[in-house]
């Protein structure tokens, strides 16, 4: 066996693994970390009797990692090294390396969250940054931060942005390997031949197989989306090669993950001498895999990627264009051995339109699920965790919103006892809450088939797929004689999926009698189907556009004519977003009678009231609802204070604040808290005291704390006119404010004349406006805020018109005061105007009745 390049770096990593909890690991395809790594530290003494989990991303990969160790240990796989995926375990008591898959780790740390029997979890390919490897990596940095201090922690990978990975591990040392410097020759598609529509990949693939079997020696991988293309090209290459004298024997081995142990085995395992091998692969190839014999490479630059569909709710496979990273992990497939060749069936300049790395699962996914685990885990919030990308809070409150629902989460976000139920089933939320709720009905069966009808792609294909009645599947899925509407392929995955989930919940949920008021049979899948989709219960509107008010509040409408149109009621388990309203694509009809009977525990009683613009009054209707949906009203007797109250609040903001009897007074109020709120003069003179915001759109978005109180007793919107607004509103200040309030902002000003003349806070600043004789004597410009703040003197005539405006009054009597004299002298000479005014008396009078009161 040859050298692998990571050993020359295993006696550092094991040095630094033995001073230090947390590692990264850098290490190109081919180095050999995946299996060299775990077999270099089954002798370190920190593990003490305890075991090494390694995480791997894909079963395939697990179990072949485990077969490989076992190998070289000269070893059955179950004994010193195991593997744990879901459904398979191969693993006793004496086994010291178990390779698991994620989902089996989340459950392995929520089981015993001090993982008392680990002594290292390595996370192999962390660079894919699937959620499930988010989520176990943060559960295991907060048990070692609070349970585990000795648990270490080493993450691994090709491609990676090793210090944000290190920041995460409290600044763990990095090291970096070497890879194997086999060269591969990289060409790209003719920008001619490059594909518009990716159903046209199998024939480009298939083409370029055969060209490549011709020019090239060797085995071949080829990178394709998914199966569906797989086996397309499987039926070309099968045609083809029939046609072609080619050199010796080709075996073609299609490989992904819902294959069979088995047939996974043959497509990786060596071909007899002189066989050539075509190996026809979804990404499960793309990383910790060694095909033996591939020399050759034919990349379609796709892949399938779960993705958070809002169509649907959950997370569906799309078709997507993979990352430059991940281009160079398929390529590097191309040069384990030896000297490769890749073809990449995309043209050179696209190739720098690529996305340098794989997109985040946690950034695009549905969230539910992740948030049941944390809620398992103990968290609420996602800040008490460490991430490496935190979950998003729109999508997250979404998803706790989802649970709550559900009936998984309390009302403090707190995990219940059925969520723990739907967690253990390990299905999305929404199937494993109708699966779980289907046993009390007595109606699993239909459950389960209905769950994998909806986890998988339409059985339907053709014209049939524009009926959107999600019966007539189920029909479909249950008769035993062939029918031409439907996907074969796709039909035995749904009903081998069915089997399983029935499986499963016998040995999780205990069979119970129904406990629901019985049902009518055609209202049974609309019944279950209201349990995974709550929000999508929906009504008619009974127009012609055939549109329908969903539980949410959503719109949502038929493109075309549809018998399930005509029902009053449905469920709707798949929405195309698009548009004002979305075009319904799957639904199931429910009646009345069978919403009451089993979604009983969400319709309410309540008093719905709307102003009436015409009375000026409120009109109330006695509502029964299941979220936004009106199942029956009628006029109410009587309206309660308080919703009558609200009403009317709701009025008053609809008009806006002008409704409300403003004078004055009360607008000065405002202006002063205003000012004093924007005042950095004040900071100080304030301390702890809050200055309110009373800003217009303020004031109406805090109405129900300032104004409702005060419209108690209340009926019609003329007897608003009633309110003493100044005392409502001054009421709101603290009390401390309130004391402050006159001395910082006085409403008036004593000006040397005996006149108390009002300050104008409308403005910044604000303004004094006095007649220019009543300020003779006065030497300083009139302040506030402690002296700490001129007004703005808009000086006077005697006639009450403006001749100066000044922040500057010493200013004015040196310098402009003389002048304004002049004019004013001319204008007015009845009155007073003497040459020094600061000696002068400030009067309000004329000469001549200033003559009379001496």
């Amino acid at each position: 066996m040859s050298v692998l390049p990571i050993q020359s770096t295993l006696p550092e990593l094991l040095q630094t693994l033995g001073e230090h909890s947390n590692v990264v690991l850098q290490a190109p395809p081919g180095a050999g970390k995946t299996t060299a790594v775990p077999l270099a530290l089954l002798d370190a003494p920190w593990l003490n009797e305890r075991k090494i989990i390694m995480l791997e991303p894909r079963r395939l990969a697990a179990r072949t990692a485990a077969a490989r160790m076992a190998a070289q240990l000269g070893e059955d796989v179950g004994e010193t090294i195991g593997f744990q995926v879901r459904g398979e375990r191969q693993a006793t008591g004496k086994t010291k390396i178990l390779v698991v898959t994620e989902g089996i780790l989340t459950r392995l740390l929520q089981a015993d969250p001090e993982l008392q029997s680990t002594a290292l979890v390595i996370f192999d390919e962390f660079h894919e940054r699937s959620l499930q490897a988010d989520l176990s990596l943060a559960l295991c940095l907060q048990s070692q931060e609070y349970l585990r201090e000795d648990l270490k922690i080493l993450v691994m990978s090709a491609t990676l942005d090793t210090s944000g990975v290190s920041s995460i591990l409290n600044n763990a040392p990095i090291i970096s390997s070497e890879g194997r410097s086999y060269p591969v020759n990289i060409e790209y598609l003719n920008p001619k031949e490059e594909l518009e529509d990716k159903r046209q990949i199998p024939a480009l693939m298939t083409r370029k197989i055969v060209e490549s079997l011709d020019k090239e020696e060797g085995s071949i991988l080829a990178f394709l989306p998914g199966v569906a293309e797989i086996k397309q090209v499987e039926d070309l290459l099968k045609e083809r090669l029939t046609e072609k004298t080619l050199k010796g024997p080709i075996t073609v081995s299609p490989l992904f993950g819902d294959l069979s142990r088995e047939q996974q085995d043959q497509a990786i395992a060596p071909t007899a001498p002189g066989t050539r091998k075509i190996v026809l692969a979804t990404n499960v190839a793309e990383t910790s895999l060694t095909i033996e014999g591939i020399r050759i490479v034919i990349d379609s630059g796709l892949m399938r990627e779960s993705r958070f569909n809002p169509n649907c709710g959950m997370n569906r496979l799309v078709t997507s264009t993979i990352s430059q990273a991940s281009a160079t992990q398929r390529t590097g497939r191309a040069g384990r051995l030896n000297a490769g060749y890749c073809l990449r069936l995309w043209s050179e300049g696209r190739q720098r339109s690529l996305s340098a790395k794989n997109t985040p699962e946690i950034t695009r996914s549905d969230l539910a699920p992740l948030a049941l685990e944390l809620a398992k885990w103990g968290v609420t919030d996602v800040s008490e965790l460490s991430w490496l990308d935190t979950p998003p809070p729109g999508p997250m409150a979404q998803a706790q919103q989802l649970l709550q629902q559900l009936g998984a989460l309390d009302d403090k976000l707190r995990i219940t006892p059925h969520g723990n139920t739907m967690l253990a089933f390990g299905a999305h939320p929404r199937l494993a809450h109708m699966l779980v709720a289907s046993v009390d009905w007595g109606l699993q069966e239909q459950a389960c088939l209905l769950a994998a009808l909806l986890s998988e792609r339409d059985i339907f294909r053709g014209e049939a797929r524009w009926d959107r009645d999600i019966n007539k599947r189920i029909q479909a899925l249950q008769s035993q004689g062939s029918d031409y509407r439907v996907d074969r392929g796709t039909v035995h995955r749904v009903r081998q999926q069915s089997k399983s989930w029935g499986s499963q919940l016998k040995k999780i949920v205990p069979s119970a009698n129904c406990v629901s008021p019985p049902i009518d049979h055609s209202d049974e899948i609309g019944a279950l189907l209201g349990l995974a989709y709550p929000d999508r219960i929906a009504k008619t509107r009974k127009d012609s556009a055939r549109r329908f008010l969903l539980s949410s509040g959503r719109g949502a409408h038929f493109s075309h004519d549809d018998a399930l149109s005509l029902n009053e009621y449905l469920v709707i388990a798949d929405l195309d977003g698009q548009g004002r309203d979305a075009r319904i694509q799957l639904a199931a009809e429910i009646s009345l009678p069978a919403l009451r009977s089993c979604f009983a525990t969400q319709i309410k009683e309540e008093i719905s009231v709307r102003w009436d613009e015409t009375s000026g009054r409120a009109i109330a209707l006695q509502q029964t609802q299941l979220g936004a949906l009106v199942l029956h009203q009628r006029p109410a007797a009587d309206i309660p204070q308080e919703t009558l109250s609200r009403a009317l609040l709701e009025a008053i903001r609809k008009k806006g604040l002008s409704s409300l009897p403003w004078n004055t007074e009360t607008n000065q109020l405002r202006f002063r808290i205003e000012f004093l709120r924007q005042s950095k003069e004040c900071e100080d003179l304030l301390g702890d005291t809050l200055v309110p915001n009373w800003s217009d759109d303020a004031l109406l978005e805090t109405m129900e704390n300032w104004l409702l109180p005060h419209l108690q007793g209340l009926s019609r919107l003329e007897q608003v006119g009633q309110l003493d607004l100044h005392n409502i509103l001054r009421g709101q200040l603290e009390w401390g404010l309130q004391q402050k309030l006159d001395d910082l902002v006085p409403t008036h000003y004593l000006v040397p004349s005996g006149s108390r003349i009002s300050i104008d806070y409308g403005e910044t600043p604000p303004i004094l406006a006095v007649r220019l004789q009543e300020l003779f004597g006065l030497a300083q410009t009139p302040t506030i805020l402690k002296n700490r703040y001129p007004l703005m003197i808009h000086l006077l005539s005697p006639a009450r018109r403006p001749v100066q405006i000044t922040r500057d009054l010493v200013n004015f009597w040196a310098n402009t005061y003389q002048e304004v004299k002049k004019e004013l002298r001319i204008k007015y000479q009845k009155h007073y105007w003497p040459d020094d005014p600061l000696t002068a008396k400030a009067t309000t009078k004329t000469k001549k009745r200033m003559d009379m009161g001496k």
